[in-house]
């Protein structure tokens, strides 16, 4: 009863956004997608504590989803996904599979996977296939809001355990072997080069409009041209991208 009580403490605090000011936002509706009855159940009380997540969509494994998904008449804004779910017959099907096959059929819908690895290349190579963030399960509640607000409202979250893999990562790749004619030949225009350095701080479209004082469609323009001449799935594939460069 104790527990129950503290989570629920948790939820109900309003979390601070990076100008200090309590955020507010509408509701958020999260999907999620893991085969342990208790960790999804303990999840989704704590998720349904603050009044700005709906937990709308659930399922025990992966392979289902896409066809689940298509018969909802409305669909997650976020979905939370176990790396490690049970297969499909004799074919295993992680949620590497269905971060894949949600990049191809939803692509609006953003992506954050819930593991129990925290191994640099596994994180860098979750975010390189398309999850807009990544958590180990040992997280705080705090966090995974944060996480899921961020990724909703940003287009990614990067926390420091994500940042060092993803830059360990590059580190270990350009250390290797010479980048020749890949991501590092791409030419960018300044203004280009600028938004980038914005979109690693985690910056929303809005606050780079103003901070360069062009219009959010201008930005959004820009965005999309990075990602044509990046071949970045998403923003966080922009952040991959720029420490590859060391740009950030």
């Amino acid at each position: 009863m104790e527990e129950n009580n503290q989570d629920t403490s948790i939820g109900q605090d309003r979390p601070l956004n990076s100008e200090g000011v309590g955020a507010t936002h509408d509701q958020i509706k999260i999907g999620l997608v893991e085969d342990q009855f208790l960790f999804r159940q303990g999840i989704k009380a704590i998720l349904s504590s603050w009044p700005d997540l709906e937990v709308m969509f659930e399922s025990t494994d992966g392979y289902s989803v896409i066809q689940k998904l298509k018969e909802c008449s409305t669909l997650p804004d976020v979905m939370l996904i176990d790396m490690s779910l049970p297969p499909d017959g004799k074919k295993e099907y992680s949620g590497l599979d269905l971060t894949n096959a949600l990049k191809d059929t939803f692509p609006n819908i953003k992506i954050i996977i819930l593991s129990v690895y925290d191994d640099n290349h596994f994180i860098a190579k979750m975010i390189k296939t398309g999850a807009h963030g990544y958590l180990v399960k040992d997280s705080n509640p705090q966090e995974v809001y944060e996480a899921i607000v961020a990724v909703h409202t940003r287009g990614i979250y990067i926390n420091e355990r994500t940042l060092l893999a993803i830059q360990n990562n590059t580190h270990k790749k350009n250390t290797s072997k010479s980048l020749g004619n890949s991501m590092n030949d791409v030419v960018l225009t300044r203004r280009e080069e600028e938004i980038l350095i914005l979109i690693c701080k985690q910056k929303t479209t809005d606050e780079i409009a103003a901070e360069l004082f062009i219009s959010p469609k201008t930005v959004n323009g820009h965005r999309n041209n990075l990602l044509q001449k990046t071949g970045s799935r998403n923003v966080a594939g922009l952040v991959t991208y720029a420490l590859s460069r060391q740009q950030f």
